[in-house]
């Protein structure tokens, strides 16, 4: 299975996604003010990849002027259900659709891995006026708590992989990134959690790319035994989730 292909695979199950993934805290809109240097608010924002939105929705009431750029039809379609007065072109981040130096900030939520950064990277050094900056984060697993580090590695081995210990973009990625751009480029790492029902945090784990290349049919045995594992350690049917938002700013000086 291809990269392009399970990033595709997120148009199949746009609704799922909006309605079960995980959106962001609000100190991570603080931590990329105080990276940057300068508030969001006012900014001129390309949120590229921007999926259903769920990025776009917090960097909107945060007062910057957004535009989505999006390349799957099915999330584009979910997006302008969801923000119907926010602009959304068509394009990917390798070859954005933007013009020269017409963003202050470039961020990419949850979507940086599926670029080329040697085009990507190119790209937004493109469209950035001076004194922007590319914004690129993750929600990753918080493999400190054990109930989640031991469903990672279900996941994983289910999957066809092998589970890593290392959340996203690890020390390496931020090296590649300064390289590439040529800027000041500053790591944070930002704990927070949300308490959902079984049902939604199943549902969740079903939005992700990996289980959408699977099929219906094995997909949907592992959510079955895992619903049996977790309500063991969950009787009541709610599921405290824990996460790291893994942030990179790269910024002009």
């Amino acid at each position: 299975m291809t990269s392009l292909s399970r990033a595709h695979s997120f148009n199949t199950a746009a609704a799922r996604y909006a309605a079960n993934r995980p959106s962001y805290p609000p100190a991570l809109l603080d931590a990329v003010e105080e990276l940057w240097g300068r508030p969001l608010a006012g900014a001129r924002v390309a949120d590229v990849g921007a999926g259903t939105g769920i990025a776009t929705a917090l960097l909107r009431e945060r007062g910057a002027g957004v535009l989505a750029v999006e390349p799957g039809d099915g999330m584009a379609a979910q997006f302008r259900g969801t923000l119907p007065d926010v602009p959304i072109v068509r394009g990917d981040g390798n070859a954005l659709p933007l013009a020269d130096a017409s963003c202050d900030l470039v961020t990419y939520a949850q979507s940086w891995h599926w670029t080329d950064t040697d085009r990507s990277v190119p790209e937004a050094l493109r469209v950035l006026r001076p004194e922007g900056a590319l914004a690129v984060w993750w929600n990753t697993h918080a493999l400190d708590v054990p109930w989640i580090a031991a469903q990672h590695e279900r996941i994983a081995r289910h999957c066809g992989g092998e589970p890593s210990s290392e959340a996203l973009p690890d020390d390496r990625h931020a090296v590649r990134l300064a390289g590439l751009s040529g800027l000041r480029v500053a790591r944070r790492q930002v704990g927070w959690g949300r308490t959902v029902s079984l049902e939604t945090h199943l549902a969740n784990i079903s939005s992700h790319s990996a289980f959408l290349v699977l099929g219906e049919g094995a997909a949907q045995a592992f959510l079955a035994d895992e619903h049996t594992r977790l309500r063991e350690l969950f009787p009541a049917g709610s599921v405290e989730e824990r996460y790291v938002v893994d942030l990179l700013v790269a910024a002009r000086p």
